[in-house]
């Protein structure tokens, strides 16, 4: 990625990682992402939710990179989609949807 035809720098640093999921926080042109890599389900969705609280620190949101997940279960969709919560009062913004992610999230009406 180039800025003002430099390139941009990109960090990143790696804030959770089990035999599933790995989740690092990127920083580019000062926007901070946080990207997921592999599957959520049950056993982990509750370490992502506690990752993703305390990667927000107090911003008003978080954006999210799911598109390189290769499997989500509803616990998952869960805590990235807060169904529970005004649309308004959701902080996460989701990035990279595959067509499949959308799809569920448009069925469970969570879109």
């Amino acid at each position: 990625m180039t800025v003002n035809g430099e390139a941009a720098e990109t960090s990143e640093r790696l804030l959770y990682e089990d035999d599933q999921l790995r989740i690092s926080q990127r920083a580019r042109c000062e926007v901070p992402a946080l990207a997921l890599r592999g599957e959520i389900d049950i056993t982990n969705s509750c370490a992502l939710a506690r990752t993703l609280a305390a990667a927000r620190e107090g911003e008003t949101h978080i954006i999210v990179d799911i598109g390189e997940l290769t499997f989500i279960d509803l616990s998952g969709l869960r805590v990235l989609a807060m169904p529970m919560l005004d649309p308004a009062e959701r902080w996460i913004r989701l990035r990279n949807l595959t067509p499949f992610q959308r799809h569920l999230l448009n069925l469970l009406g969570w879109h």
